[in-house]
């Protein structure tokens, strides 16, 4: 019974209590005889011949085999990323362990699609700052080609090319992801309804004044209040928010870091000031203001609604909670309530803030307020300015775009996922 515990706690055969034992019942002539059937000593016969010893053969520890990672590719051109972008690339993480996402080149994307509104060091930031990536590979190929697919399964060791389920199609009328789709190396994924880069564009066009008729002042393009947004035909859902979600408190005893904004077309200074923030404690909690609050101090509603914005700012990284809805200024009850530690804002800011209340007045007069300097000069507003100073090229391709986004939600059947 000693010699089979041994055995069952895993220790090496020969340092177990069942060979010391063997010693001392006259067990060196079995092993003797064991070791001489083992090796073939009587005419080959080996050790099955042992039936008293075999069956513990199998309980001797063995190496276990460390299965590799699978590794799940998803490209895209990102350009005014949006929830619906975060939501495909969560999506395609839970086909495998390891997320790599290729950021499709500007001259890609002017081939097929139409000018880029933003850089591609801007669009690496924003892709980088999703909390489901791990790998960007940047000036990707809008066609998965031979070369390219091979690449990816040598060069990156890619399992799986994930899409959504609405059609890539090339110039002329191709499938981008035919040659995935022949090999058996391809997997779909549901297409996030309600946004796309095309209706931001729309959006924003509809909101500002065209070229020739926008009033320009050191910001950029000033709206009107006359001009309204293209409604939003997003449905938000108790349960997507909770998909973006990270679901944890601050644990005892951390700092939690307060910075609230608008967060409106969330872009590559948004994603460089939250990780400035979240650098300063070890919890991130961001406060996001409704859209009558953004009005009332701007002139005009944001581009993207509240709850829009929300899922924005859940999907990147450095971000382990929000406020929905936060209140413009920041009251004593507030820090208590949510244990905060330090109140942050950005030197970059939007909006007309003079003759009003200071909204962290509180926080300064505790002595826990601090001015951080914004990493990038990118606004909201600036990011609309350059949609508005090339309308007419954004509304051609807007027109070649909405086509195709016809034509799918015509033929659209039921696809199952989230």
């Amino acid at each position: 019974m000693m010699g089979l515990l041994a055995f069952e706690s895993h220790q090496g055969l020969w340092n177990s209590g069942y060979y010391s034992q063997m010693f001392g019942i006259g067990g060196v002539m079995i092993t003797i005889a064991i070791l001489m059937l083992s090796t073939s000593y009587f005419g080959g016969i080996g050790a099955p011949f042992a039936p008293y010893f075999w069956p513990y053969l199998g309980q001797v520890p063995k190496k276990r085999e460390r299965k590799r990672p699978v590794r799940v590719y998803m490209d895209g051109c990102f350009d005014l990323m949006h929830y619906g972008h975060a939501n495909a690339l969560r999506q395609a993480k839970m086909l495998g362990d390891q997320l790599v996402v290729g950021v499709v080149s500007d001259e890609e994307i002017v081939a097929n699609k139409g000018p880029p509104v933003l850089s591609m060091e801007e669009r690496l930031t924003l892709v980088s700052g999703l909390k489901w990536v791990d790998e960007v590979i940047p000036n990707a190929p809008y066609e998965i080609t031979e070369e390219f697919m091979n690449t990816l399964f040598n060069k990156y060791s890619i399992d799986y090319i994930i899409h959504g389920d609405d059609p890539c199609l090339l110039p002329d009328g191709t499938d981008a992801y035919a040659l995935a789709k022949k090999v058996g190396r391809y997997k779909q994924i549901k297409r996030t309804e309600g946004v796309s880069s095309t209706d931001i564009v729309g959006r924003i066009l509809l909101t500002f004044k065209q070229k020739d008729a926008v009033a320009v002042d050191e910001v950029g393009v000033k709206p009107t209040d006359e001009l309204k947004s293209q409604l939003s035909h997003f449905l938000p859902t108790s349960r997507r928010i909770m998909q973006f979600s990270n679901g944890q408190a601050p644990s005892p005893g951390a700092r939690v870091v307060y910075i609230d904004g608008a967060f409106d077309l969330f872009h590559a200074g948004h994603v460089e000031i939250l990780r400035s923030a979240r650098q300063l404690g070890d919890f991130l909690l961001v406060g996001i203001h409704d859209d009558q609050s953004i009005r009332d101090r701007r002139g005009y509603r944001p581009i993207m609604h509240l709850h829009e914005r929300t899922l924005s700012v859940l999907a990147c990284r450095y971000v382990d909670e929000v406020i929905i809805g936060a209140p413009w200024e920041v009251s004593k009850d507030m820090i208590t309530t949510f244990n905060i530690s330090l109140v942050v804002h950005g030197t970059v800011t939007e909006g007309n803030s003079a003759g009003e209340i200071d909204p962290y007045a509180v926080p300064k007069s505790m002595g826990i307020f601090k001015t951080v300097t914004s990493p990038k000069s990118i606004t909201s507003v600036s990011v609309a300015t350059r949609i508005v100073d090339n309308h007419e090229a954004y509304k051609k391709r807007n027109l070649k775009k909405k086509a195709s986004e016809d034509r799918y939600y015509t033929q659209k059947k039921f696809v199952s996922g989230d």
